[in-house]
């Protein structure tokens, strides 16, 4: 894959010029409902998120933990399609100008149709896609539609990813990699340890890409962990539980003390 800047990666760039790091939430789209899902954005990024992932509801999120899996859930009941959720997505991108990313699972992509479905990401001003159930081997079609649409495929190094997988994964990627902190489903606790530090610094020497760290993110101490190591700190869970526990309004004030 060419290593010209994609936009995504452009404005990822452009963005460290002038933070040491990089903050990335992530929302279900239609959950609680979609104009809940838009002032959540709306808050997010008026309280100084730099890039968001806007994740089209999936019956089956192998990658995600409960809490994502019952807003996924949630989302579905409460008549969330993938259509509704493009449409949501073209709205956030005419309104908002920072980078959003689109989370699905390939199923999602495989009805749809895969050219399609990228067409339409492109038309409604997503600028890359996260697949985690999609490998390169699998998904040539996709990535060259991706590539065709200018787009960023997003894939994924995990603890147990060899050297070897990592470097062909980033051979495949664009705009940037997403780092899972540790084994497991989304919303677990993760350790920010020695031993993070040494697995980081492997995926920093596998790839010229900017790194993202998901996976147990919670508060500005562990962001003050990956300042340095990684490009961008991943919040997906956490912000999801203080809207469950604290409503919508809550989620600003929340943000606000990452990236205080």
């Amino acid at each position: 894959m060419s290593r010209t800047p994609t936009r995504l990666e452009a404005s990822i760039r452009a963005a460290r010029e002038k933070k040491d790091i990089l903050l990335m939430t992530h929302i279900v789209l239609g959950y609680p409902s979609f104009d809940d899902s838009l002032r959540m954005v709306e808050d997010m990024v008026n309280a100084g998120v730099d890039l968001m992932e806007l994740q089209i509801p999936f019956s089956e999120p192998m990658a995600d933990g409960p809490v994502i899996l019952k807003a996924n859930a949630e989302a579905l009941k409460a008549g969330a399609t993938v259509e509704k959720s493009i449409e949501a997505a073209e709205r956030i991108t005419r309104e908002f100008d920072i980078p959003f990313l689109f989370m699905t699972y390939y199923n999602i992509l495989y009805c749809y149709g895969v050219t399609g479905f990228v067409e339409r990401c492109k038309s409604a001003g997503i600028q890359g896609c996260i697949v985690p159930d999609l490998p390169p081997i699998e998904g040539q079609d996709y990535l060259d539609a991706m590539a065709a649409a200018q787009l960023s495929p997003v894939h994924i190094f995990t603890p147990k990813t060899p050297q070897s997988r990592m470097r062909h994964l980033s051979d495949m990627s664009a705009g940037m990699i997403y780092v899972v902190a540790r084994k497991g489903v989304t919303g677990k606790d993760t350790a920010f340890s020695s031993e993070m530090s040494d697995y980081l610094q492997l995926c920093r020497n596998s790839t010229e890409l900017p790194l993202g760290v998901g996976f147990g993110v919670k508060s500005r101490e562990d962001i003050d962990f990956l300042s340095g190591k990684v490009d961008i700190a991943v919040v997906g869970s956490e912000t999801i539980r203080v809207m469950e526990q604290d409503g919508v309004g809550a989620v600003k004030g929340f943000i606000e003390t990452l990236v205080a």
